[in-house]
């Protein structure tokens, strides 16, 4: 089984191509900031870079959401390849193929934490709203809800 799920933090903005021919698909590279659970004494780095592709729709969503700093939460594969340099070295890849994206914090949490730059919209407040935020549901309508 190859199954990955990460949760960080995009490094930069994403890198959008299109590919060509007939049906062109959109192709999103990015690298997400992974914060590492424990740290070792004395190392300074507490996050892994681990770069990141979507391809299709999954990365038009990224094209159209996602910014530097955005939380995500991505669910995919590690895909390994290699190819041969300018230099006629051989380099080694390692890519997760993220298949599923999504927002792991709100807006507003997203736009505090990049600085300021997502305008935060706030909710109205429901005209019956109790103090607890819940709307206030009157007695005797329990036959008429869809659950019990």
């Amino acid at each position: 089984m190859n199954k990955v799920i990460l949760m960080g933090r995009l490094t930069r903005e994403p890198e959008i191509r299109y590919s060509q021919g007939e049906s062109s698909s959109a192709v999103a590279r990015y690298t997400l900031a992974v914060d590492r659970r424990f740290r070792r004494q004395g190392d300074e780095q507490t996050a892994d870079f681990i770069g990141c592709v979507s391809f299709g729709k999954t990365a038009e969503f990224i094209e159209k959401y996602l910014h530097q700093g955005t939380k995500v939460v991505v669910c995919g594969r590690i895909q390994t390849g290699s190819y041969t340099n300018k230099d006629g070295q051989r380099v080694y890849t390692t890519d997760v193929v993220a298949e599923e994206v999504e927002f792991a914090e709100s807006k507003a949490a997203s736009a505090e934490h990049s600085g300021g730059g997502y305008q935060s919209v706030s909710r109205p407040e429901p005209s019956q709203a109790v103090g607890d935020g819940f709307m206030n549901i009157p007695d005797g309508i329990d036959e008429e809800l869809p659950f019990n």
